[in-house]
């Protein structure tokens, strides 16, 4: 039903209403009607619904002699389809005559709206000049109106909250003392007589009496009498506390036990106690009175449902009310004696002693209970009561596995083969019992007891695979491979499906059993099960890499072997596996592995590499010289095998024959690398002019191998040949303007000969035809700080930054440009847009070391020679780590991962790997020198 007009709501409680723009609409008349409604067409009749009762006004006030009554006397008849068509028909005919008048209609409609706004225009309107002319407005004029100032007053512009001062003790105490009289003895007057009267003081005993605030009057010696008039004293803390003492004395006497004599509160336990009291829900209260009033009306509806006495029950202990929560759980397993669950949380609630009794009466309600009976047994606390229960429950319920389990775990070896003697007999269908009982017999008992096990769970593959054990075990290891093989047929035979990841964990439980065999065994037979022919070799490297996750490496090998013999052509398995075996096997291994895959895939270049390394590394330089002969005779034209060969030689001191072998290699494989490895060689032994003669004929072969040019320039240097060294540095960028080593290498020469300017150009020049290179950003930014213009660098890095967002090494070095305070916000901004970039990682370690923080700083070098065990520099920062703050174990061992890492990279790590002074230095002993000249990081 609408309100009427005018109506506010709550206006009769003293509501007072107030009317929005919202609720009057536009400013304007209400007899200005849009045009869309006035010319909207004439809705059609609404079809009256059959339900629509309401009453005809048929009063003789409703009647007309004329026309009769203005309600239609059929309205209560039905409304059929012939009603129907004929207001369809009275409707059609009204929109055809409508569609006759419209048009001057509206026209008609449209001279009274115009002749309407002319003589009333709205206020939009009337402001349309005024508005028109704000175009016109000028910034300064616009800046120029003055703000809208608040007319209100200062106090109601800002208004402060009311201020309470708190009253000083003396003006209570004042107000406590107006209008007593107070009596006194005078220390300072004893005895004698004092007047008020000059030159009259007697030492007699006597009284002393004054008008409080006056300064005449008889003063009587001893006492002082007066009526206090608003003078203020000191109040008396001290008694103030003792009074508050003395009542909180009162309060704990209160709360003692006056029958006893003896208090039951603790004083030194009574805040804890009120601690205690602190209820620990933490809802709303209304909350629990409606769950509670829920549960008691499903109590109360159907006391038979266990689950309300029980959520009824976790709701009181949820709030605190423990023997409330007792209650309900006993009276409800009272009116259901025959729910399990409900007697289980009976006995949670109560303590031990009571929970015994409550689990004596549900044993005897529900004897069958496997649930209540552990719970019985694990009420107890002897080891003897434990056995009673259980043997007590095994008595009536001797087909409960899990009681059987419960009572063998409490018993002696002997006495629980005897149980299990019993158990199996009980249970037969039980595995875990067989394989248990099994354990505990000899071998051959053990031999029987699995046999028939087999017999009554022929569906169960753990039994065949414990008899594969126990053979492997006993050492028959013949037999092992033919119990798994009969173990499929039969589970096959007997519809079991096989579950191909299942008997791979199986093998991975046999393996760490110690029982290899086995699990080889299984790997064998269950690898080709459910495998799609096209899919096994991905699928077995899949489950080659899950072994080595689970640290199963002999479970690895077999798979590594069984692929190997499915596929033995596949170079990339054999490397797989090769790679396996170096890091979780033995040198005897990996070496026989090498020698049939070298067999297998003789045009594999790199596994040929990988056997001379790995006998090379051992000493064996024959046996190298031996393999690279053959893999010569499978790859004449090989480039890895002849440097290899090289390198072998000239690291034998054989240098002669190691130039031999690159002569031959240059007639027979003609490659950049071979002459850039010719030229190296003679630089090495400082045959300059034999180098450089290489190096021009390698030039004119090959125009656009930039290392040719970086070696040429860089001899020129040595010999301060500096013009011809500038001008092989020119031709190198030009015919290889992609080089960014060679443009680092004219840079630095430019710089060294004291021509900053050029440097900088060149720099300019290298950054324009290599955009968005961070090494060329670096070495702008380093050419600045040696420079020692420390802002032109600043200025260069956040260029350098916002040109190369995710460069590791440019937010390393803006990590170290910070201030010490501002270097830890940057670091944190660095590993946001690269967390896993070793630049930053170190950068961070080095900055935690200038802090103290040894044991953080650690964790950091860790996680950055983890994430990237190529980079050079980081183990060289680890171990001078390590070298200050370590000892020797830790030394150690950084020092050996350093070397089985072999690291080629880093910007300090190389300018010691590739100075032809160090050409024989291996890995331990680039790490030992570039270690001496490391800065600890400040």
């Amino acid at each position: 039903m609408p309100a009427p007009s005018g109506y506010v709501a709550g206006v009769g409680r003293g509501a007072t209403g107030f009317t929005t723009r919202s609720d009057i609409g536009p400013a304007r008349d209400s007899t200005d009607i849009p045009m869309e409604a006035a010319l909207a067409a004439p809705a059609p009749k609404k079809a009256r619904d059959d339900d629509d009762e309401e009453a005809e006004d048929l009063n003789d006030a409703n009647y007309d002699e004329e026309f009769g009554y203005s309600g239609s006397l059929f309205a209560k008849d039905p409304y059929d389809k012939d009603d129907e068509e004929a207001d369809a028909i009275y409707h059609a005919v009204d929109m055809r005559q409508d569609e006759k008048r419209k048009d001057y209609r509206e026209r008609k409609y449209r001279e009274a709206v115009e002749k309407y706004r002319q003589e009333r225009p709205k206020i939009q309107q009337q402001f349309s000049d005024l508005k028109r002319q704000l175009a016109e407005v000028t910034e300064d004029e616009w800046a120029a109106i003055p703000e809208v100032g608040d007319a209100r007053n200062k106090s109601k512009r800002n208004p402060r909250a009311e201020r309470f001062t708190p009253v000083p003790d003396s003006v209570l105490s004042m107000g406590m003392q107006y209008g007593q009289m107070n009596s006194v003895l005078d220390r300072n007057i004893q005895s004698g007589l004092t007047t008020p009267y000059s030159g009259f003081q007697s030492t007699l005993g006597g009284m002393t009496s004054t008008l409080g605030g006056m300064a005449s009057g008889i003063l009587t010696p001893g006492w002082k009498t007066g009526i206090q008039t608003g003078t203020s004293t000191d109040l008396d803390l001290r008694k103030i506390g003792q009074a508050r003492n003395r009542i909180m004395d009162i309060r704990l006497n209160q709360v003692s036990d006056s029958v006893a004599g003896q208090t039951v509160v603790d004083p030194k336990g009574y805040l804890t106690d009120l601690q205690s009291m602190i209820p620990k829900y933490g809802g709303d209260i209304n909350d629990i009175k409606k769950a509670r009033q829920l549960f008691k009306s499903i109590r109360e509806t159907n006391p038979k449902h266990p689950p309300a006495w029980i959520a009824s029950a976790k709701l009181e202990e949820v709030v605190g009310k423990i023997q409330a929560a007792r209650n309900l759980i006993m009276e409800g397993c009272d009116k259901n004696p025959k729910s399990e669950d409900l007697w289980l949380e009976a006995i949670q609630l109560h303590p031990p002693d009571v929970a015994k009794s409550i689990v004596a009466t549900a044993v005897q309600h529900l004897p069958n209970s496997v649930r209540i009976w552990m719970k019985a047994a694990d009420i107890e606390t002897d080891k003897k009561a434990k056995r009673k229960v259980l043997r007590k429950a095994l008595e009536n319920i001797p087909h409960s596995v899990r009681l059987w389990k419960a009572a063998v775990d409490l018993e002696e070896p002997e006495d629980a083969r005897q149980l299990l003697t019993r158990a199996v007999e009980c249970c037969s269908s039980s595995t875990e019992l067989w394989l248990a009982l099994a354990k505990l017999e000899t071998y051959d008992n053990a031999r029987k007891v699995l046999n028939k096990a087999r017999e009554n769970i022929p569906t169960d593959r753990l039994i065949w695979i414990a008899a594969a054990r126990l053979e492997e075990s006993r050492g028959e290891s013949n037999m092992v491979d033919k119990l798994i093989d009969r173990a499929l047929l039969s589970l096959k035979a007997n519809k079991v499906e096989i579950n191909r990841k299942h008997w791979l964990e199986d093998a991975i439980d046999a393996e760490r059993a110690s029982c290899r065999l086995t699990a080889q065994a299984i790997i064998k037979h269950v690898m080709g099960v459910g495998v799609e022919e096209e899919d096994r070799k991905h699928t077995w490297m899949e489950d080659a890499e899950w072994f080595v996750s689970e640290k199963a490496y002999e479970c690895a090998r077999s798979i590594y072997a069984f692929t190997l013999n499915t596929f033995p052509k596949k170079k990339g398995i054999w490397t797989c596996a090769a790679f396996f075996e170096k890091d979780h096997g033995t040198v005897e291994g990996y070496e026989q592995l090498l020698e049939k895959a070298t067999e297998n895939c003789p045009q594999a270049e790199k596994l040929w590499l990988m056997y001379a390394k790995s006998k090379w590394i051992h000493g064996n330089v024959e046996a190298v010289r031996e393999i690279l002969s053959r893999a010569f005779q499978h790859n004449p034209n090989s480039e890895g095998i002849w440097m290899a060969a090289v390198k072998l030689e000239s690291e034998n001191n054989e240098y002669q024959r190691a130039r031999k072998l690159l002569q031959k290699a240059r007639n027979l494989a003609p490659s950049p690398r071979i002459w850039m490895k010719s030229a190296r060689l003679e630089w090495c032994l400082n045959e300059l002019e034999k180098a450089k003669g290489l190096l021009r004929e390698g030039i004119e072969k090959y125009r656009d191998y930039e290392k040719l040019y970086m070696m040429m320039g860089q001899i020129l240097t040595q010999e301060r040949n500096y013009e011809e060294a500038r001008k092989v540095y020119n031709e190198g960028v030009r015919r290889c303007p992609n080089s960014i080593p060679l443009w680092l290498l004219i840079v630095r020469f430019e710089e060294s000969q004291n021509r900053s300017t050029k440097a900088r150009s060149d720099l300019d020049v290298a950054r324009i035809k290599n955009p968005k290179n961070e090494r060329l950003w670096l070495e702008a930014i380093r050419i600045e700080l040696r420079a020692e213009q420390r802002e032109l660098a600043e200025s260069l890095l956040a260029r350098a930054l916002q040109e190369c967002e995710h460069s590791g090494i440019l937010w390393s070095e803006a990590i170290f440009l910070e201030q010490r305070h501002g270097r830890k916000t940057k670091s944190v901004d660095a590993l946001k847009r690269c967390e896993h970039d070793p630049h930053v990682l170190l950068a961070v370690a080095k900055m935690l070391w200038a802090e103290r923080k040894t044991k953080v700083a650690r964790e950091w070098f860790q996680k950055t020679v983890k994430v990237n065990p190529d980079f050079g520099d980081a183990w060289a920062y680890f171990y001078k780590f390590e070298m200050i703050h370590g000892n020797e174990e830790e030394r150690a061992e950084v020092k050996k991962r350093c070397i089985q890492a072999e690291p080629r990279h880093g910007e300090l790590w190389q300018e010691i790997s590739k100075d032809v002074k160090n050409w024989r230095l291996q890995i331990e002993e680039i790490l030992e020198l570039l270690t001496a000249r490391l800065e600890i990081p400040k």
